[in-house]
């Protein structure tokens, strides 16, 4: 693979983009893995809170096992 050329393919598709709400997810993917910034800042609100909803559920007990899904959803483990 020429990384050049595929860089190049590359900056032609982004230039030709016009749906806005891709672009956005692009540049929250870019910045996400930018060594300088943690993952964690580059989340909504909305992410950050179903998150600590999930870790205060794991404290509080509020969970059930794999096995219990499967069953109630009918599949198998």
């Amino acid at each position: 693979m020429d990384l050049q050329a595929e860089k190049l393919k590359l900056i032609e598709w982004l230039k030709s983009l016009t749906d806005q709400s891709l672009i956005e997810q692009l540049k929250l993917f870019k910045d996400t893995i930018s060594p300088n910034k943690d993952w964690w800042e580059a989340l909504s609100d909305s992410e950050r809170a179903s998150i600590d909803k999930g870790i205060s559920d794991i404290e509080n007990g509020r969970t059930i096992s794999n096995t219990e899904v499967f069953k109630r959803y009918g599949k198998t483990s």
